[in-house]
């Protein structure tokens, strides 16, 4: 069994998944359990655990299966768009005021994770020019290569299934998704976040 976990560094799930699966594993010598920590997060996670899933429907053991959701791990991104900075104070990340000052400024924060660790990489002052931004931001990642993508929305499906069209008809989309971010991640971030996990396949 391969499990694929939320970055051991924005929760405790993976810790708490590897040691259910040493006392598991302790009870139970003939099981294999393996826990891999993403390293990120919602659907950015998903897109390595179908990467492994589809390994191990494949015929491949164990050793190869954590192998190529490595590979994938290398190369996964996210692209997110917060559509309000008024929540991210809750993540610890920014103190109350900042937060409050951004919100009454307008101020909404594009951020993306690496290594397990969240990154504000920009800051826009309308929803327009953030969809912009993650767009201009694909395209200097993957170009014309194929690619594995997936749309995550919190709470803004129509927005979400608007970017997955032009995605489609921008993209050389080898896999196209629409996700939800996670209730957690959703309760951190914010209703009307918008975002893109990707990695190119060539």
């Amino acid at each position: 069994m391969f499990c694929v976990t939320i970055a051991a560094r924005l929760s405790t799930t993976h810790n708490t998944a590897a040691l259910f699966a040493e006392q598991v594993r302790s009870e139970n010598p003939d099981i294999t359990l393996s826990v891999f920590d993403s390293q990120t997060a919602a659907a950015a996670e998903g897109l390595i655990a179908l990467a492994a899933a589809r390994a191990a429907r494949q015929g491949k053991n164990l050793d190869e299966v954590k192998r190529i959701a490595e590979e994938v791990r290398a190369k996964v991104q996210i692209l997110a768009y917060m559509d309000t900075i008024r929540y991210i104070y809750r993540s610890g990340r920014v103190p109350r005021i900042a937060s409050v000052a951004g919100s009454m400024l307008n101020i909404r924060p594009l951020f993306t994770i690496s290594d397990g660790t969240v990154h504000v990489i920009g800051m826009v002052r309308s929803k327009k020019v953030g969809i912009e931004r993650l767009i201009e931001g694909l395209k200097n990642k993957v170009g014309n290569r194929p690619v594995c993508l997936a749309v995550m929305h919190v709470y803004a499906e129509d927005d979400a299934k608007k970017l997955k069209e032009r995605v489609a008809a921008e993209f050389n989309c080898a896999e196209l998704w629409l996700s939800e971010f996670s209730p957690l991640m959703g309760y951190a971030v914010g209703t009307g976040t918008l975002g893109i996990a990707f990695y190119s396949i060539s």
